[in-house]
């Protein structure tokens, strides 16, 4: 059997009771480590497992399946995932190589950072597209996301923006050069999501949002540090999101409610009030 299982988004003791009881019944453990992370080491998954924990990083997951897959016909296989297990297309390729393979597949949900961001206020179905925002390059400054948060903000919508990470990855000469020598992590900030936003937005012209919308900033959600940080846009470029993960919303029109909840948020309530979109239906 492979077990796919969500390892929530907090230290080790997010994982649910059956996923636990599934890892304990496992020959290997793997942890996914490059599509998100966890606030807490490896060694602490193993010792509240009693378990070893192999950690799968992107060139494991994506070249070298059959290495995960390996008896998994007749033995318990468990890979774990930070959040839950269906958060990257990555773990889908694993669960259809599974299936061909004949191998049992048996998922174990947890809380994702696509639920968890309820936690500031606004309500999960007021919701449109979620949108990844990556690390601008000297070449390469995409803005494919741009049209998908002015349809969001057409429709009243808000947007979750998820945030570029960046583990274990080469720099193009080393790529180019065939050499196995990999970048230090990095981890966008909320800081550097709304300069690249506002840059697109001067490029693009479109007045999807401006410098004034009404936006949330998120870090570390579900660990006892989290920090959340409403505000405009501008205010949110200096503000002190501390360690990463870190996420963002762009609002849309808000239900009163919502507004209330966000505004104990706000780095500056009389700024909020005068540029939140507020709806008393």
């Amino acid at each position: 059997m492979l077990y796919i299982i969500g390892l929530g988004l907090g230290d080790e003791t997010d994982i649910t009771v059956k996923g636990l009881e599934a890892v304990r019944s496992c020959s290997r453990v793997y942890l996914e480590a490059y599509t998100s992370i966890l606030t807490v080491p490896v060694p602490q998954l193993e010792a509240l497992y009693g378990k070893s924990v192999i950690v799968a990083d992107r060139e494991m997951v994506e070249d070298d399946l059959n290495a995960i897959l390996k008896d998994a016909d007749s033995d318990n296989v468990a890979f774990l995932v930070v959040g839950d297990p269906y958060g990257a297309t990555t773990h889908t390729d694993l669960v259809l190589r599974a299936k061909q393979l004949s191998i049992p597949v048996k998922s174990i949900h947890n809380a994702s950072i696509m639920n968890a961001v309820g936690c500031c206020g606004l309500q999960l179905y007021n919701y449109g597209q979620t949108i990844s925002i990556v690390f601008f390059l000297d070449n390469w400054r995409p803005d494919s996301f741009y049209d998908k948060i002015k349809i969001n903000r057409a429709m009243k919508l808000h947007t979750l923006c998820l945030l570029d990470i960046k583990v274990k990855e080469q720099s193009l000469e080393n790529m180019a050069r065939g050499r196995k020598i990999y970048e230090p992590p990095r981890f966008m900030t909320v800081n550097q999501a709304v300069e690249q936003l506002l840059e697109i937005e001067d490029k693009r012209g479109e007045n999807a949002y401006t410098k004034d919308t009404i936006a949330v900033g998120l870090s570390r959600v579900g660990a006892d540090d989290q920090i959340i940080i409403a505000g405009t846009l501008e205010e949110l470029l200096d503000c002190d999101f501390g360690q990463p993960l870190h996420s963002l919303i762009i609002a849309g029109e808000m239900h009163f409610l919502e507004a209330e909840i966000l505004k104990t948020f706000a780095v500056n309530p009389e700024t909020f009030d005068k540029f939140a979109s507020i709806s008393l239906h």
